[in-house]
């Protein structure tokens, strides 16, 4: 009854199973390590940034070029206060709001971006607190430079003058006359009775879509092998019936006049 599995057609039905079943397991296995890596990453970035709040603060040159040891970590620099810009479209605490970016010029002919803090509502210049005069030192946590369309940092342009819509030193460097570091500092404490702005979470490092793509992808890759298996059972359940019908002498409807003209001619030869 089986000896079907045998021909081959069967032969390469068996091979592409054989075969199928293994790399889907192995790709579904490999998705869910992604997934895995991301969620260490995730708590990884979460033991840094608590790290980062505990470390005494460090001059700003010391903690250049941002990276993973370094960012969230306590940094000072000391300047002069220059330029001023919104940054709209900013939610804290569930509330629409700006960011006021203030540029730092410091001593090395680089300004560094400040976040003074945060203001509620539409971006306003006239709300937004002047910056002290004179020299100062500021001291908060250090940043990367943002990415636009990526972690919910807005990507449209046309903006009014005096506004950005990423802290990036790509775009900051066409609206300021003067080099830009690649990093800004968050203040610990809001300037001029704004609030203060969290630390932000590293990028590519936390539960993002990415890290739910790969978890979907799993799903899919094992998804398919219950598939796979499920056809290979249908068909050859289905391969059996017909051999087990065929033994019987059964045949479909379709095939039985066929069958009685076979018979037919056997015991009738033509011209005899």
């Amino acid at each position: 009854m089986y000896r079907f599995l045998l021909t081959p057609r069967w032969w390469g039905i068996n091979v592409f199973v054989v075969l199928a079943i293994p790399f889907c397991i192995f790709m579904g296995s490999w998705q869910l390590g992604r997934f895995e890596d991301r969620v260490d990453d995730h708590h990884s970035a979460d033991r840094q940034a608590d790290s980062a709040r505990r470390q005494a603060a460090a001059p700003l040159a010391d903690l250049l070029p941002v990276d993973k040891a370094t960012v969230n970590r306590q940094a000072t620099a000391t300047g002069r206060y220059a330029e001023q810009l919104l940054v709209p479209d900013r939610e804290l605490d569930g509330r629409e709001g700006y960011y006021v970016l203030t540029m730092l010029r410091t001593g090395s002919g680089e300004a560094l971006p400040v976040v003074r803090g945060w203001l509620p509502g539409a971006a306003d210049p006239a709300k937004a607190p002047a910056p002290p005069s004179g020299e100062v030192t500021v001291t908060g946590a250090l940043q990367a430079s943002e990415t636009p369309g990526d972690n919910g940092v807005s990507a449209r342009g046309g903006l009014p003058a005096g506004q950005t819509a990423a802290i990036s030193a790509a775009s900051l460097i066409n609206l300021v006359p003067y080099d830009v570091y690649d990093a800004y500092v968050t203040l610990n404490r809001g300037d001029s009775g704004m609030k203060a702005v969290p630390i932000s979470e590293t990028q590519d490092s936390g539960l993002d879509l990415k890290a739910f793509q790969n978890l979907g992808y799993t799903a899919e890759w094992f998804a398919f092998v219950g598939f796979v298996l499920f056809m290979w059972f249908r068909l050859l359940r289905r391969e059996v019936e017909l051999a087990r019908d065929a033994e019987l002498g059964l045949a479909p409807a379709d095939e039985q006049p066929l069958a009685d003209e076979e018979k037919e001619a056997r015991t009738h030869p033509s011209g005899v």
